[in-house]
C-alpha cells in the first residue's frame, strides 16, 4: 500500500510540473512607493490633518510606512487596514478603493464574515496602484477626519507617480 501511496503522489508532482508557467509581474518599486507616501502625507497637512500613511505590495506586506507629523497611534494600523483590504479584496471584487469594498460588504449580508479576517478595515482611504488592470500594491491614509479626505490624500500620491506605473 505504501508504494501506492508514493507513486500516486510522484505522479501528480509531474503531472503538475508538467503545465507549469512562469508569471510575469510588475512590483512598484520602493522609490515610486516613498515618493507616493510622501506626496499623500504633504497633501493632507496642507489642510492640516495628521495622517500615517502605508504602503503594501500585492503580497500584503509593508514597503513604506510614513507617520506625519503629531499623527495620532491608531492610524498606523488604520493606514494598513484600509490598503490590507484593497491589495486582498480588492482582485477579487474588482474594486480600486477601500471605500468601494466597504460599500460592497455592508450592503451584502454574506460578506458579513469578511470583518473577522484580521488585518482588513472596512473605511475609505485605501487606493490601488495600478498596472494596466492589475491591482500591484496600494496604499492608506488614515488621521483626517473623514475618509473621503484620506481617499483624496491617498489619490494625491498616486497621481504623483502614475505615469511612472508600468
Amino acid at each position: 500500500m505504501k508504494t501506492k501511496i508514493v507513486l500516486v503522489a510522484a505522479l501528480a508532482v509531474v503531472s503538475f510540473n508538467s503545465r507549469a508557467e512562469l508569471v510575469a509581474t510588475t512590483d512598484l518599486p520602493m522609490a515610486l512607493a516613498l515618493e507616493a507616501a510622501a506626496e499623500a502625507v504633504a497633501a493632507c497637512e496642507k489642510n492640516n490633518h495628521r495622517v500615517t500613511v502605508t504602503v503594501l505590495d500585492r503580497a500584503g506586506q509593508t514597503r513604506v510606512i510614513l507617520k506625519g507629523d503629531r499623527a495620532t497611534p491608531h492610524t498606523l494600523d488604520s493606514s494598513r487596514g484600509k490598503a490590507y483590504t484593497v491589495v486582498t479584496l480588492g482582485p477579487i471584487f474588482k474594486m480600486d478603493t477601500s471605500g468601494e469594498i466597504a460599500t460592497r460588504v455592508r450592503e451584502n449580508p454574506a460578506a458579513a464574515g469578511l470583518s473577522a479576517i484580521p488585518g482588513l478595515a472596512f473605511l475609505t482611504g485605501g487606493v490601488a496602484f495600478k498596472s494596466g488592470d492589475e491591482i500591484i500594491a496600494a496604499i492608506g491614509v488614515g488621521g483626517a477626519p473623514g475618509g473621503h479626505l484620506d481617499e483624496a490624500c491617498a489619490k494625491a500620491g498616486i497621481d504623483k507617480i502614475r505615469d511612472r506605473l508600468k
